[in-house]
């Protein structure tokens, strides 16, 4: 019989491969491969950095972009970033387009940083992650923390082997947050989190856009209770009334609660539910534009599977409409199809705030106030900008790769500090680049600092057996 302890209002289990289902997008542990075998050398790895399990991408499902368009969404990007004040005040429509699109994947995890505000909390709080990574930590949250590593994305390159810089790093992000937010302490729908962002950029960056996605997107997700997600689940609800009745009328006739079925959507931001590909550019919406996009999310896989007659005939009682929900049909939920039915549902923050005033009065009536104390949410990088104004010395951009050319002209220096990202540094890099075209070069351990076209691995490398990891010094490599 499975031991279950509750863990901050999450069920941790053990002795059982129950908690292990949750791993990989729902396969059960006797499927996979155990972390820290090492990947035979001619494992396929997709362009994510998986090497099996429901998220790695075939070569038929992943959709290309071409390499001249991907050239001038980075050039159009790096504008932006440059000067993000000016886009996010004067320009966001502009911003919160090219995030629909889709931000390029050489600059993603740059532009996750500034968008979530992350960037201008790591420039005000300088050494404060080192601080907390070389404390201790709590034993309790040590020890739950440790016996969840393994369990996120174990087909990833990052995270396969036991002990490596992958699980090093979450465990080091994770335990700093329990030491950041000691009343709310670790939360294992956090660790998924926690790992697609360190898919993209260094532990020191991860850990703070950790802290603005439960501060600011999500806040009090993770908190003992879990009353932030059951309100969120009524907030879906309500919403699905208007936007498929049919859909709404069958999970009430049923008496199916939404904290049921959409709880791990809504915790995790779809990380475990969806394509890789689809993952992505959900989140590159998310943190643009706020919460408003996971309940459109779920509203649209909601009204596809549940919003005509037709398809309720293949679910007539709540465990028939509770296994459709947990394997959502892979056409709704292809990236192209996908992020045209959220840019398109009429679903704004303004509905959000209305329905979330009203369930707010109800959950009193019933339960009284709430024990959890969250601050306000924020809808998306604007509106966080705008309650905390940052300096353009927070903003300013700091390539650690700096290649110097004799053809390039001399840059000016200000401050004792080279500029960043103007003309003279992109071309002085393309020459360099040009001129070491087919040379042995230095390349980083973290298989998602790779540039879009890389390379192939060096002859003796093993993915995912490294134990280095990079600093956040050490991260723009894309020039």
């Amino acid at each position: 019989m499975a031991k279950t302890e509750k863990v901050n209002g999450l069920r941790q289990l053990r002795g059982s491969s129950a908690a292990d289902k949750l791993t990989d997008n729902g396969r059960a542990s006797s499927d996979l491969e155990p972390n820290g075998s090492a990947i035979p050398g001619e494992t396929q790895v997709d362009k994510y950095g998986f090497t099996g399990g429901a998220q790695q991408v075939s070569g038929e499902a992943a959709e290309e972009i071409p390499n001249a368009v991907l050239r001038q969404r980075e050039a159009k990007w790096l504008e932006m970033l440059d000067s993000w004040d000016k886009f996010m005040l004067k320009k966001h429509k502009k911003v919160k387009e090219r995030c629909q699109k889709g931000i390029p994947p050489s600059l993603r995890g740059r532009a996750w940083l500034y968008l979530t505000g992350a960037k201008v909390k790591r420039e005000q709080n300088k050494e404060k992650f080192q601080e907390l990574s070389s404390q201790p930590g709590d034993p309790k949250w040590v020890d739950i923390i440790e016996r969840d590593l393994h369990r996120q994305f174990p087909f990833h390159e990052m995270f396969a082997a036991r002990g490596g810089h992958g699980q090093q790093d979450l465990f080091s992000v994770l335990k700093a947050y329990t030491l950041h937010r000691p009343e709310e302490g670790y939360c294992q729908a956090q660790a998924p989190i926690a790992a697609v962002l360190l898919m993209h950029m260094p532990a020191e960056d991860a850990f703070w856009v950790l802290v603005q996605i439960c501060e600011k997107y999500l806040p009090g997700y993770y908190s003992t209770g879990l009353e932030a997600i059951q309100l969120d689940g009524e907030i879906l609800y309500a919403l699905l009334r208007r936007v498929s009745p049919i859909a709404h009328r069958h999970l009430k006739k049923h008496k199916l609660e939404p904290i049921l079925y959409m709880t791990e959507w809504f915790m995790c931001a779809f990380s475990r539910t969806l394509p890789w590909a689809s993952v992505l550019r959900v989140w590159d919406m998310f943190l643009c534009e706020g919460v408003k996009i996971l309940f459109r999310v779920g509203l649209v896989l909601l009204k596809c599977m549940l919003g005509t007659q037709e398809k309720l005939k293949s679910c007539q009682g709540l465990y028939e409409t509770m296994e459709l929900l947990r394997a959502v049909r892979p056409e709704y939920m292809k990236e192209a199809f996908l992020v045209q039915e959220i840019a398109e549902l009429p679903v704004s923050e303004k509905d959000i705030e209305k329905e979330h005033h009203g369930q707010l009065r109800r959950w009193k009536e019933a339960h009284g106030d709430l024990r959890c104390k969250s601050p306000p949410r924020m809808h998306g990088a604007k509106a966080i900008m705008a309650a905390e104004p940052p300096s353009r010395q927070d903003l300013r951009q700091r390539p650690a790769i700096i290649v110097e050319s004799p053809q390039a002209p001399a840059a000016t220096e200000k401050d004792g500090e080279r500029p960043e990202n103007s003309s003279a540094a992109a071309t002085a890099a393309k020459t360099s680049r040009d001129k070491v075209k087919g040379a042995t070069r230095p390349r980083p351990v973290h298989p998602h600092f790779l540039s879009t076209d890389p390379a192939p691995l060096l002859p003796n490398a093993v993915p995912g057996s490294s134990k280095e990891s990079l600093s956040s010094s050490e991260h723009d490599t894309y020039l």
